[in-house]
């Protein structure tokens, strides 16, 4: 029985705060508007926060109010989980509102939103890209930021997504036997990408490409292509001599080795 008056009672209070938002949400009280939005938004309740800030923008534009009410929306849709909202919504903020004290903050929040966005590797990486982008203006306006170091740490685990994409790409060159693309592929990914945790990868499928692409030469070609194969394993055991890959490149090389040694080519 207690339980039935309990959830009856529960039921009353949230009808008559139900109630009261829609008659504060069509009211013309900008106000109490203002008032209940920030407790709303205390209480993070996000979307009657942000409707409530909405429904009083434009009221108090060109006031003192008026980045406030700002900063408030942008969080909302930010606690909402809305990123590439936010993202914009911050981004306003720091166009509109240029002296506002909490710009800094919010130019962070902008990039950071743009992260929180950015997809898996395999889909479009536009809001990677600009993420990247606003972190990195973040970074050169405000050096001095506590905030710089994680900006950076960001902009590398971006990055690395991009560079594992590229990587991928280039792979399915090379599981589609098409060699040729597969090393200018990778060799762009090394060039675009030099400090990507995946770069052993990248070399290794670089070298075994090359190994591929001579290995299936025409005879005039192959001398060429051999000593290039030849010269990335160079590359790859110089920086990674204790690479999981050595084993399997090491008799690739030596295949390698064979073959110009038979045609007494000079190494």
């Amino acid at each position: 029985m207690r339980r039935i008056i309990y959830i009856l009672l529960l039921s009353v209070i949230v009808f008559s705060s139900c109630s009261e938002y829609q008659k504060l949400l069509k009211s013309d009280d900008y106000g109490q508007k203002y008032k209940r939005a920030v407790q709303y938004y205390n209480d993070e309740d996000f979307t009657r926060a942000f409707n409530l800030f909405e429904s009083v923008r434009t009221v108090y534009r060109g006031t003192s109010k008026a980045p406030t009410i700002a900063y408030y929306t942008a969080y909302c849709s930010y606690g909402q989980g809305d990123y590439i909202i936010a993202g914009d919504l911050f981004d306003n903020i720091v166009h509109t509102f240029p002296t506002a004290s909490y710009v800094e903050e919010c130019m962070y929040m902008r990039a950071y939103c743009y992260y929180l966005s950015s997809p898996n590797f395999r889909l479009d990486q536009a809001e990677t890209n600009s993420a990247i982008e606003s972190f990195q203006l973040f970074i050169n306006r405000y050096p001095a930021s506590g905030r710089v170091v994680e900006a950076n740490k960001y902009i590398d685990e971006l990055r690395d997504k991009l560079a594992y994409k590229e990587f991928e790409a280039a792979k399915s060159y090379y599981d589609r036997e098409k060699f040729k693309a597969a090393i200018v592929s990778l060799q762009n990914c090394l060039k675009d990408y030099p400090e990507s945790r995946h770069r052993e990868d990248v070399i290794y499928l670089l070298f075994s490409s090359r190994y591929e692409l001579a290995v299936h030469s025409v005879e005039k070609k192959k001398i060429e292509r051999y000593n290039e194969a030849r010269e990335e394993y160079l590359t790859f055991i110089d920086e990674f001599p204790e690479s999981k890959y050595a084993k399997e490149m090491e008799k690739k090389y030596k295949k390698l080795d064979e073959y110009l040694s038979s045609l007494n080519v000079k190494k």
